[in-house]
């Protein structure tokens, strides 16, 4: 869908779930955000089964911008969707920030996505009765943050994305690329150590899109995050440190 409304303001600069692989892990200790090793995930059974991911293994450093590429149903969103603990592995394992996920119970991986993990998806996400202020403070509010910290760093994050002007305006006021930068402010709220992405650019004409997505680089600098980014947009993908490509749920360097 095209993003008609007027260009954005550039932004500143600034209990055990699945089974585990017999493999090990891969990677130093502390050297990567995401430890992934031996990933399987089927969905239905018999003659409808889907096979989404077939033995796939990465890693992804800390402080990097990775692109996961590839068509739709290529396995893009469930590989996310298992990095960020939204679904569990048939096989395998994934270590978040030295955390194995698939060893969590619900309340700790629960915890583990509010504290350490943010997320920016296609359609926004955005409460369309809130403000851009209130929808950043979100993730705030759900921790109980006290006011003046919460108002510091809602400020703060509008100024990064570069919507200071804009924190009294209501999604519905608000172009694509504009609601899109106030999601990426609100994922990052609670300082989140990785940021997973999907396909945050699919409802943005190309323009707007590499707009959004050289957002998600500078703010891997200046938030000192991980991002884990997944796009069929080729357009984008030389903004990123590295590019993943996913075809019938395996796993190429790009």
């Amino acid at each position: 869908m095209s993003d008609t409304a007027p260009q954005d303001t550039p932004p500143h600069d600034a209990g055990p779930r699945g089974s585990r692989a017999t493999t090990a892990v891969t990677g130093e200790p502390g050297s990567s955000m995401v430890v992934v090793d031996g990933l399987h995930r089927t969905y239905g059974s018999g003659s409808t089964a889907v096979r989404a991911l077939r033995g796939v293994s990465l890693t992804v450093p800390r402080g990097r911008l990775v692109a996961v590429r590839g068509r739709s149903g290529s396995g893009k969103t469930t590989l996310l969707n298992l990095v960020g603990g939204l679904d569990t592995p048939d096989e395998g394992r994934v270590t978040v920030d030295g955390t194995d996920l698939t060893a969590l119970s619900e309340s700790r991986l629960l915890e583990l996505r509010r504290d350490r993990i943010g997320f920016v998806f296609q359609g926004f996400g955005l409460l369309p009765v809130l403000t851009a202020a209130e929808n950043v403070g979100v993730p705030l509010r759900l921790r109980r943050a006290p006011v003046a910290e919460r108002e510091e760093r809602v400020a703060l994050l509008l100024s990064l994305v570069g919507l200071a002007d804009h924190a009294g305006q209501r999604p519905g006021e608000l172009s694509g690329g504009q609601q899109q930068r106030v999601a990426v402010a609100r994922a990052l709220a609670n300082r989140p150590r990785l940021l997973i992405a999907d396909e945050p650019t699919g409802q943005l004409d190309t323009e707007t899109g590499l707009a959004v997505m050289e957002l998600l680089r500078a703010v891997v600098r200046s938030e000192q995050v991980t991002a884990l980014v997944a796009t069929h947009d080729e357009a984008l993908l030389g903004l990123a440190d590295e590019v993943l490509e996913l075809t019938d749920g395996r796993l190429r360097r790009g």
